[in-house]
């Protein structure tokens, strides 16, 4: 276990013009702030609410917006706290098929974002951000922008990864459709449409929120923290846009895959209705012949005959295949 108050710290790095100075410590980073072309890069995991104060303190950072990171489960946003920016955003993943492959691991990103420093706070979530750091600092020029890039970048990485998610719900909504016109399967394939759609649902919650507000950092009235960066956005607003298209097309697939089943379910209900009506109609007229020759009235000529009893039993039983033949050829048996 960890010691009470120690944050978990992943990266806490400076960097001046693009170029990374130094590894810090935390009682460091007020002094890094201070110096002029220089900006702080911060990683958290599951971090305390100790250990926001703490960042709260070294960054002076807005108490709403820390009080928002505190108590989590927020839904996907972008404040504007003056000069600086708070970001929220949901962790998406994939369970592997095999394992609870009907459902999406769900976490999120807190990131504050200042003239100087960026503060990521990761949350239930076992994906790193490793990847986004190195790429940064392989691109020094782009980079040297400061804090605006890095949230840029770490954006980026967020929604690209929800690209998969989109392509594997629109792959298996294509599986269900193969099966739809499967006699028998109706009822199954409902089942697994209405588990796709909460998951399309929980794609959707993370990704549209996020289209609006990403729309508002590359306008002409964009936060000062985006000014270097605006193409940038613009290309995470693009990303945002093409898998919110996608979702609403799986979604409109999906409603209409849950009516075609829902008819199917009817018609094969009608088609057993029908079987069961021919075979009612086919015993009543076995049956009515029956009750008619078992009244036993003296003056019936049948029950005097011989041949009464083979004959009626043929009456009765060529009636019987006359309607058997007549319900097959109307495809109800």
């Amino acid at each position: 276990m960890r010691e009470r108050g120690k944050a978990v710290l992943i990266k806490c790095v400076a960097y001046e013009n693009g170029v990374r100075l130094a590894d810090l410590a935390i009682g460091e980073i007020s002094g890094y702030l201070a110096r002029p072309g220089c900006f702080v890069w911060v990683a958290l995991v599951d971090a305390t609410p100790e250990e926001l104060d703490k960042m709260k303190d070294e960054f002076s950072l807005h108490e709403l917006a820390v009080e928002d990171a505190r108590h989590g489960h927020q839904r996907p946003k972008i404040e504007d706290y003056g000069d600086s920016l708070f970001v929220v955003m949901h962790l998406l993943d994939q369970k592997p098929v095999g394992a609870d492959a009907d459902e999406i691991g769900a976490g999120e990103v807190h990131i504050f974002v200042g003239r100087n420093y960026v503060l990521s706070v990761r949350n239930n979530n076992a994906q790193s951000f490793f990847a986004v750091r190195e790429r940064c600092e392989r691109e020094p020029e782009l980079l040297r922008q400061g804090s605006g890039f890095v949230l840029y970048a770490l954006m980026d990485a967020t929604v690209d990864r929800y690209i998969p998610i989109a392509d594997r719900l629109e792959s298996e909504l294509d599986e269900i459709e193969e099966r739809i016109f499967t006699k028998g399967s109706a009822r199954e394939n409902i089942r697994h449409l209405y588990a796709l759609k909460s998951r399309v649902m929980q794609l959707r919650h993370a990704v549209a929120p996020m289209l609006e507000e990403t729309g508002r950092l590359f306008g002409s009235r964009g936060p000062a923290v985006c000014g270097n960066g605006r193409e940038y956005f613009r290309d995470v607003y693009d990303h945002l846009s093409r898998i919110n298209t996608m979702v609403d097309n799986v979604r409109e697939m999906i409603g209409t895959a849950i009516q075609v089943n829902l008819s199917m379910v009817a018609i094969e209900e009608s088609e057993d209705n029908k079987k069961l009506a021919a075979w009612a109609g086919i015993f009543a007229v076995a049956t009515a012949l029956v009750g008619i020759w078992g009244m036993n009235f003296k003056s019936m000529p049948e029950l005097d005959w011989a041949y009464g009893y083979p004959a009626a039993l043929g009456v009765i039983t060529l009636s019987c295949l006359l309607l058997y033949r007549r319900f097959k050829r109307a495809g109800w048996l």
